[in-house]
């Protein structure tokens, strides 16, 4: 798995400077273990993306065991149906399902 905490470091001080002292920031830097603590993080640091980047971006994603079962777990203890959980996580249905046949809790 790649150094995040380096990666985001050196983003933040060439392109957000003034955010690097901010302790709030520091803290997340230093406890990003999971892929969903990572795109947490992202957003916190660029900003929710416009809907014509998100959409392509979501191509791009991969999870990790770990963040798959708290998605679902997260389903599961709120009672959501696959295309609900799908656009609060920002995944399409068929994902979720699968993951469901896959990782069954």
């Amino acid at each position: 798995m790649p150094d995040f905490k380096l990666i985001y470091t050196d983003i933040i001080s060439e392109k957000f400077p003034d955010k690097i002292n901010n302790p709030m920031i520091r803290n997340k830097l230093n406890a990003l273990h999971t892929t969903s603590e990572i795109l947490k993080f992202n957003a916190l640091i660029f900003g929710q993306p416009t809907y014509s980047v998100e959409c392509k971006n979501q191509r791009l994603r991969s999870y990790d065991e770990y963040s798959i079962r708290g998605i679902l777990n997260y389903q599961k203890k709120n009672r959501l149906t696959n295309t609900e959980t799908a656009n609060h996580f920002k995944t399409s249905r068929n994902t979720i399902a699968r993951w469901r046949s896959v990782y069954k809790l």
